[in-house]
């Protein structure tokens, strides 16, 4: 049986191109198994799966099923860190030493917590070599990054902390309320939503959770391949090891483990319905929704050697660009490795989750899988 055929779910009869845009990622061999949620004003109207969990096609994607989302952790990170914020727990423009004094050190006692979202912190390579592994290993990261100094000088450049800005994050999370990332997302966002969503997976669910595979299109750009080997990008990339060992993320150690950069467990309704509430101030304040999704940082992005825009933790989009999240001008949310995107469009009401198994890494529109469904979405509308 065709992928294709293996389609579930429910979808608005207004919205049937996007249900048409979602199933020819199957009918043309691009996805593997996927998710989408679509919620416009706060309505649910597409929330379709298909495909398998695994590169053996030996188990359908169901209802329930979750992936790894990659970078799309980072916009739940940083809701967890403006949720205290807006509660006057943590101040953006205080010291991160306020919180985490063991931070201080190195020239960084006056860097400011703005900087750790708006990654212009200049911490996004660990300078000290790290086994392989210790990206799961909380402490390990955290001492790195607080005894390290930055880059470059903090506010003078942003380049994107692709795989510290978890632990930069969830620590002053964890300093200010005393609850890891992992717990406090459970506690104060997962499960008041009722959704699907995991930072540390326990083993319990692994049965439900799709194994993630590479495809690479052959001759396509990516995001890294023009990195010079002792540039800013591979050095931030390359260290800890198991950065680069996508097989290593399909394991117990690497699910378990809280990396608020790149391993919340989850599926598309997940996140929309977190965006979704996100956008009706049911998280934080409307007036911090807006000015976390308003442009902090913008231009040459001096990690990924490409322009990049930033709000407080959120990608925003760049219209007409590789990175566009659609027509909508003030779009923001995140991306993840390979192809998963959560995001929300406040002036269309749009919240939407996509989430897949098989990873894409390639920078150019025609091999991109949210374009078409971001297409039709808006021409829906």
């Amino acid at each position: 049986m065709a992928d294709a055929d293996l389609l579930d779910g429910r979808c608005d009869p207004r919205f049937a191109a996007v249900a048409d845009a979602f199933a020819a990622g199957f009918a043309n061999g691009r996805e593997l198994g996927a998710s989408l949620a679509i919620e416009v004003n706060g309505r649910p109207v597409v929330d379709l799966w298909g495909g398998h969990l695994d590169e053996a096609r030996s188990r359908p994607w169901e209802r329930d099923t979750i992936a790894c989302t990659f970078s799309c952790t980072k916009g739940l990170a940083a809701i967890a860190l403006l949720m205290l914020v807006d509660r006057g727990v943590v101040d953006l423009d205080a010291p991160v030493a306020k919180w985490w004094p063991e931070f201080g050190a190195a020239g960084k006692a006056d860097l400011p917590v703005r900087f750790l979202l708006t990654h212009e912190a200049g911490l996004s390579a660990i300078t000290r070599p790290m086994p392989f592994g210790s990206l799961s290993d909380w402490e390990a990261m955290t001492d790195a990054l607080a005894e390290q100094a930055p880059s470059w000088e903090p506010g003078t450049a942003h380049g994107y902390h692709g795989v510290t800005f978890g632990h930069l994050v969830g620590e002053v999370v964890r300093r200010a309320d005393g609850r890891t990332i992992g717990t406090f997302l459970r506690d104060e966002v997962v499960s008041p939503l009722g959704v699907d969503c995991f930072l540390g997976l326990p083993a319990a669910e692994d049965a439900r959770t799709a194994d993630m595979a590479i495809e690479l299109v052959e001759g396509a750009p990516t995001f890294f391949s023009h990195w010079k080997p002792d540039g800013l990008g591979s050095k931030s990339f390359g260290n800890p090891p198991d950065c680069n060992v996508i097989e290593h993320t399909n394991t117990r150690a690497f699910r378990s483990a809280e990396i608020p950069a790149a391993n919340a467990h989850a599926n598309a309704r997940a996140l929309a319905r977190i965006y979704g509430a996100y956008g009706r101030g049911e998280l934080v304040a409307p007036d911090l929704v807006t000015e976390s999704g308003r442009i902090h940082v913008d231009g040459h992005d001096v990690v990924m050697d490409l322009p990049s825009r930033f709000g407080l933790g959120f990608e925003i989009t760049m219209p007409d660009d590789e990175f566009s999240f659609g027509p909508g001008a003030r779009t923001f949310g995140h991306n993840g490795s390979g192809g998963s995107l959560g995001v929300l469009d406040p002036d269309a009401g749009i919240a939407l989750g996509y989430v897949m198994n098989r990873m894409q890494w390639t920078t150019r529109r025609d091999d991109a899988r949210w374009f078409p469904i971001l297409d039709a979405l808006y021409a829906a509308l």
